[in-house]
Parts: C-alpha cells; sequence; structure tokens
C-alpha cells in the first residue's frame, strides 16, 4: 500500500513542477505586467468580435432590406409602354456667330 501512496506522490508532485515551470515560461519574473498586457489583449479582442458582429448585423439588415425594395418595385404592375419626354429645342440651339470676325 505505501509503494501505491509514494507513485501516486510522485506522479503529483512532477504534475505541479511541471505547472510551474510552464507558467513560469509563459509569465516570467514580471507576472502582474505579463498578465496585464494579457487582459488589455482581450479587451481588444472582445472589441474586435464586437465590431466584427455590429458590421455583419448592418451588412445583412442592408442587403435584407435592399432586397425587399427591389421585390416590391418588381411587383409594381406596369400600365403600358412609357413614352418619352419632349426634349426642350431652345436650349440647344446652335451656337451663334460673332459679329466682330
Amino acid at each position: 500500500m505505501s509503494s501505491n501512496t509514494y507513485g501516486t506522490q510522485v506522479i503529483e508532485s512532477v504534475a505541479v513542477r511541471r505547472r510551474r515551470l510552464r507558467e513560469a515560461w509563459l509569465f516570467g519574473s514580471e507576472r502582474t505586467k505579463n498578465s496585464l498586457k494579457e487582459q488589455t489583449g482581450k479587451v481588444f479582442a472582445s472589441v474586435m468580435i464586437g465590431v466584427v458582429a455590429c458590421a455583419g448585423c448592418a451588412g445583412v439588415s442592408y442587403f435584407k432590406s435592399s432586397s425587399a425594395k427591389e421585390h416590391q418595385n418588381n411587383q409594381q404592375p406596369t400600365t403600358g409602354p412609357v413614352s418619352p419626354s419632349p426634349q426642350n429645342t431652345a436650349s440647344q440651339s446652335p451656337p451663334s456667330a460673332s459679329p466682330n470676325k
């Protein structure tokens, strides 16, 4: 029974040592400074995810509304062929020749 307990203790101590070494390697001696940087990165990533989500929602809303307008325009009945409006010929008169030539 004592050998089983000893083996368990060795395994647990190795796991604790590995965890401590991993944390020391990740955070170093200035653990608070790195955790602050880590928190800043998490906040920045969260803001970017929020921006992407908002942009996605705005894009979906825009395409749905433009699709609905296009669908509504396609369903309006046409009354017949549209005749062109008359052009104003007075504004398109040829330039007059200058008398000082």
